[in-house]
Parts: structure tokens; sequence; C-alpha cells
């Protein structure tokens, strides 16, 4: 399988389980993998025939707006079904990096999902 990957996008969403944490957008950081097979992009050239990656990027960086969750492993889940939903990718490996805890450089939540064909 071919592989398109975002790394490290920064986005600014509402997230943590106190009230008072969720009050401000914070800052995470996501690495998205999308899995698909490349050969009728390459053989066309064509964006059409892969996925655009600069158009998910401007979608998960507006996805916080007016959004709030208090795990990011709910956050992680809920990216990873958009992208499966609207991008129809084989498969999709979501990483959110949370820089919260002190003498951490940072925790992280990563889930795969493959597409489900019906």
């Amino acid at each position: 399988m071919d592989i398109i990957t975002l790394a490290d996008l920064e986005v600014w969403y509402r997230v943590g389980v106190p009230d008072a944490e969720r009050e401000k957008a914070q800052r995470l950081t996501l690495t998205v993998e999308l899995g698909l097979d490349f050969r009728a992009a390459a053989a066309t050239d064509d964006i059409e025939a892969t996925i655009n990656y600069f158009d998910l990027s401007q979608r998960l960086l507006a996805f916080g707006e007016g959004r709030s969750w208090r795990l990011i492993e709910t956050l992680v889940v809920e990216i990873a079904e958009m992208i499966l939903r609207e991008y129809r990718p084989s498969s999709v490996t979501v990483e959110v990096r949370k820089f919260i805890l002190p003498k951490t450089r940072y925790v992280s939540v990563r889930v795969t999902r493959p597409t489900v064909r019906t």
C-alpha cells in the first residue's frame, strides 16, 4: 500500500478533562497517514485520482471550530472517522500530540482504521 503523510500539522483545539483546560484552544499537532493505491494517480498525473492533502489540511485546521473534547482519544477517533468518510483512503492512521505534562515532550494517542466498504 502507498502512503501520503501529513506530519505535525499544528492545530488549535479545545481539549482537556478539566473544564478550565477547555476554556481556550491549545496547540496540538496531528500526523495523518493515508493508505491508498497511487497507480491511477501516477498513470494520469491527475489530482482527482488521489487524495488532495492540501484540502485535507484545511479541513483539519477547521475541524475544532465550535467544538471541544474531554479526551484526546475521542478526538483522534473522530478525526479518523471523518477522514475515512470524506476522503475514502484504504486506511488511515492519526496521531494527536498534546503538550500538557511537565517534563515530557508530549503525550500522544494514535489510531489506525481501515475503510469499511459496503
